[in-house]
């Protein structure tokens, strides 16, 4: 499986990857898997945001109590019971996307190897051949006993 930030970086690599393995149905992906990367980040940006923000909320609760000034303390801690649906539902979104993204990630193909011929099937194989001065030796077991 690529890594995430590669497919991020390099996009028309992998594009070209795919359509060197001539599988341009999976094309499609490549664009899939960038949005949701991008949905995903957007979601734990907004999350640790609303983190942060109740955090701060949740010490001047402490403060209001401190001095004496319940009711003011009260509408605070709706605002952070508010704040922590949000954030329930943003993390149940963000496992959602994590999924869908892996799933899809696991169909792109990796990338070929520079040295790889390419060509649809064996028929457009090339074929390596070494020089005439090249020789080829099978041994035997018994062979290679005797020579040990």
């Amino acid at each position: 499986m690529l890594d995430i930030k590669f497919v991020r970086e390099n996009p028309e690599v992998v594009k070209q990857n795919i359509r060197n393995k001539f599988q341009d149905s999976k094309l499609e992906l490549v664009d899939k898997v960038l949005e949701l990367d991008k949905e995903n980040r957007e979601i734990k940006q907004e999350v640790e945001a609303l983190r942060a923000e109740r955090n701060k909320i949740s010490k001047q609760i402490g403060a209001l109590m401190g001095q004496g000034k319940r009711e003011e303390a009260e509408e605070v801690k709706k605002q952070v019971a508010a704040s922590g649906t949000r954030i329930e539902e943003l993390s149940q979104r963000e496992k959602e996307v994590e999924e869908e993204l892996l799933k899809d990630m696991m169909v792109i193909p990796n990338i070929i190897d520079p040295s790889v011929p390419i060509g649809k099937d064996d028929s457009q194989k090339i074929e390596q051949t070494k020089d005439a001065f090249s020789t080829h030796f099978v041994l035997s077991c018994n062979d290679l006993c005797v020579q040990i």
